[in-house]
């Protein structure tokens, strides 16, 4: 079973390319799914949540108030890390899970979309790292275009992430999304076939 990481900064097309990678086979593992179900209402996540950060970020029906939360935690950078500390350990729990089980059932290729690799993940841990990445300022358009985020808020949302830069050295494939969907697609079977070619590691 070939395990890789998918990832790449806010806005750049990553989820675009997982379900690309989905529909020519792979298994798809989303942690950003994953942290939804890790923050269930009535789960221990979420109650960590709220003795860390206040009762006040659980709605009515026990749900989680994402906006505030993404709030606090972007205009404060150890908030950020107190909640990463609470979260990723139990997506990291769930995501091996999901791993073992594709591995038991034979997959060929496992993909695991994790946003933060880079910040909060390990890429060692992967037999290798696709990176989809566009310029900054037209990732910060599409941003304002299809979340109707403020402008300042948006970058806060960019500048939480390591530049691009630094992720593309440390990336085994990069897909490129400055163009439009058929360019998308094309570089992103083209880096599929790269991996359908790469030699599988023993099980």
């Amino acid at each position: 079973m070939l395990n890789v990481a998918l990832t790449g900064n806010i806005a750049a097309g990553k989820s675009s390319v997982a379900e690309l990678f989905r529909q020519w086979g792979a298994t798809v593992i989303d942690a950003d799914q994953l942290v939804r179900e890790a923050q269930a209402p009535g789960s221990p996540i979420l109650h960590a949540i709220a003795a860390r950060f206040g009762s006040h970020l659980i709605r009515p029906d026990g749900s989680l108030d994402r906006d505030a939360l993404r709030a606090i935690v972007l205009a404060d950078e150890t908030a950020r890390q107190a909640l990463n500390a609470i979260v990723h350990p139990e997506v990291h729990r769930r995501r091996e899970l999901l791993l073992a089980a594709a591995r038991a059932r034979g997959d060929r290729i496992v993909v695991s979309d994790i946003p933060l690799l880079f910040e909060t993940g390990d890429p060692a841990a992967f037999d290798a790292v696709v990176l989809v990445d566009a310029p900054e300022q037209l990732r910060l358009r599409r941003l304002l275009d299809t979340r109707r985020l403020a402008p300042a808020e948006a970058e806060r949302m960019m500048a939480a992430q390591l530049p691009s830069e630094e992720k593309r050295a440390r990336s085994e494939f990069v897909i490129d999304n400055a163009g439009d969907r058929a360019g998308l697609e094309r570089r992103a079977r083209e880096v599929w076939e790269a991996l359908l070619d790469l030699d599988l590691p023993d099980v």
